[in-house]
């Protein structure tokens, strides 16, 4: 199976060992991708849904992955704990509103859907707890908005309840859903959107980078020999 490993940060994807050594193969649309062994291309996509939206794209058309993995680090909207590792159950867009045209909140036009699944995430926990770890499954709201304690965070929480809030799986998730290509989404909490010493979390989320690097490149492999 043909997977493409897709990050917003390149700090994320230096967390992979032996990442920091690694140059491009190739820059399109200014987005670098690696080549980190057979079948498996990754790329620093960007910050946001846009930035995250076309190198989806492009992982799928020039590339031809067969699965996307996402992988980064994420804001928790709950009480997990530091450095946990999330797999996203489904994704959704907080930062979507047609209702003014009768829509409901969330829902995304042309595709016609609020919540987006990913591919068997129950089956993603199992492989991860045979590499020793121990995840947790949760929903992630995304949107063009780095979350912080407020009234905006708490609408979000109030109204979609997410476990995680972050700024591009779901970007992700739909152009996968158009493409007909699976999407697998792996999250480590980096910091929490309610406690009052968000802003120091974030800026030292080595603990959270590090948990996330030791794993990605395992799953990767044994999610190449799933059908």
């Amino acid at each position: 199976m043909k997977i493409g490993l897709q990050f917003a940060m390149p700090v994320e994807f230096r967390a992979l060992p032996g990442a920091g050594e690694l140059e491009p193969f190739e820059t399109v649309s200014g987005v670098p991708f690696f080549s980190l062994g057979p079948d498996i291309t990754a790329c620093v996509g960007g910050v946001s849904k846009v930035n995250a939206a076309m190198a989806a794209e492009i992982l799928c058309l020039k590339y031809g992955v067969e699965l996307i993995l996402n992988a980064g680090i994420a804001g928790c909207a709950t009480d997990l704990p530091t450095g946990t590792l999330v797999v996203a159950s489904e994704f959704l867009q907080h930062d979507v509103d047609t209702s003014g045209a009768g829509d409901p909140v969330g829902m995304v036009s042309t595709v016609n859907e609020i919540f987006f699944p990913t591919w068997r995430p129950e089956r993603c926990a199992e492989l991860l707890r045979s590499l020793g770890h121990s995840p947790a499954l949760g929903r992630v709201a995304t949107g063009d908005w780095f979350a912080t304690k407020g009234g905006r965070a708490a609408w979000i929480r109030d109204t979609f309840h997410p476990d995680l809030v972050e700024m591009e799986g779901c970007a992700i998730a739909q152009v996968c859903l158009r493409n007909g290509v699976r999407f697998v989404s792996l999250k480590s909490v980096s910091d929490h959107l309610f406690y009052d010493n968000q802003a120091e979390e974030y800026f030292d989320y080595s603990e959270a980078l590090e948990n996330l690097g030791k794993v990605v490149l395992p799953l990767t492999k044994l999610l190449q020999k799933e059908n």
